[in-house]
């Protein structure tokens, strides 16, 4: 039954991505269909808008593609119990001494992050040690580096392997609202006062402004929201929980200044900005602090350049090929 369930589940799961993406065909049907190729008589017209019309319904696609298909991220073997620390903890009853495990594995890692009650994060479930900014998505049931939240509309969690595709998707969505609303319009107006014929050209041209604007307002909030959080180098959960280090809550824990706050989420380069491929820094397991001097009590991060190193060959390697 459990098993039966599950399935119905993740059929379900998809009935949002199903809807924007009937919307987005029916949004091309109506677009390059009923309007340029049945309303507009302008050949130059024609063609300019169909055009700029197919180069941001690509992008548009492309990014929701990434988004929709890009598998989270999960913690490395690295932050997995050994066979001998599972038993150690495992057969510890006293809670201090699992907690003062944990601290004795941690040492060995990346971790600067806290639980709410100073323990060191562990995932029961996963049963990994958890890197900063790491959360498990019940959902996903797994846990997903840097998390920001699961989104039904794409059916997949947002985190560190495709939040810039989240971002781009965002942004090309809006664009294509847009460039919709701005070129339907005069038409629009047209087959509402009546200088254009009715037919099956009217409906879809009149639903086509209203659907592109509805869309519009409700993603320049979203995107407005996740552009300051990109701004502040939070993800959506530690706006609403700040994260805790040793010294405490710190909501700028991980703001180290906008450019260098935009390039851990875009990369360098920016020519690749705003491409939907994989450019953000790092493997996911380790960010930058405001306060650096936290980090100097651990020897494995005093040349920050040691650990990219380290899992350069397995573990970040692998990121930038999978996404």
């Amino acid at each position: 039954a459990r098993r039966c369930l599950r399935c119905c589940q993740r059929v379900f799961s998809w009935i949002p991505v199903l809807i924007i993406t009937s919307v987005a065909l029916w949004s091309y049907y109506a677009y390059v269909f009923e309007l340029c190729l049945f309303t507009l008589t302008n050949t130059f017209e024609k063609v300019a808008y169909l055009l700029v019309f197919h180069v941001c319904f690509v992008m548009f696609s492309w990014t929701y593609w990434r988004s929709i298909f890009t598998p989270a991220a999960s913690p490395c073997k690295k932050f997995q119990l050994s066979y001998s620390d599972k038993q150690r903890y495992e057969m510890e009853e006293r809670p201090d001494a699992q907690k003062q495990i944990l601290v004795e594995i941690a040492k060995k890692l990346p971790i600067f992050t806290r639980a709410q009650s100073g323990a060191i994060r562990f995932c029961d479930r996963c049963q990994v040690l958890k890197p900063d900014r790491c959360h498990h998505c019940s959902v996903c049931e797994t846990c997903v580096l840097k998390m920001d939240h699961h989104c039904p509309w794409v059916n997949n969690c947002v985190g560190f392997s495709n939040y810039k595709f989240f971002l781009l998707f965002l942004s090309y969505s809006m664009l294509y609202c847009v460039f919709i609303a701005a070129t339907v319009f005069q038409y629009f107006l047209k087959f509402w006062v009546g200088d254009l014929p009715n037919g099956p050209a009217k409906f879809h041209v009149l639903f086509l402004m209203f659907v592109a604007l509805m869309f519009f307002v409700s993603l320049m909030f979203l995107f407005g929201y996740h552009c300051w959080l990109v701004a502040k180098n939070r993800s959506t959960l530690e706006a609403f929980s700040a994260p805790v280090f040793v010294s405490g809550p710190d909501r700028n824990g991980f703001n180290v200044g906008i450019r260098r706050n935009l390039q851990q989420v875009f990369g360098e380069n920016r020519r690749l900005w705003f491409i939907p491929v994989f450019t953000s820094q790092g493997n996911g397991h380790y960010f930058p602090l405001k306060n650096r001097s936290s980090e100097s009590h651990n020897p494995l991060l005093a040349n920050e350049d040691m650990w990219e190193e380290s899992d350069d060959g397995s573990e970040e390697g692998s990121l930038g090929e999978s996404f």
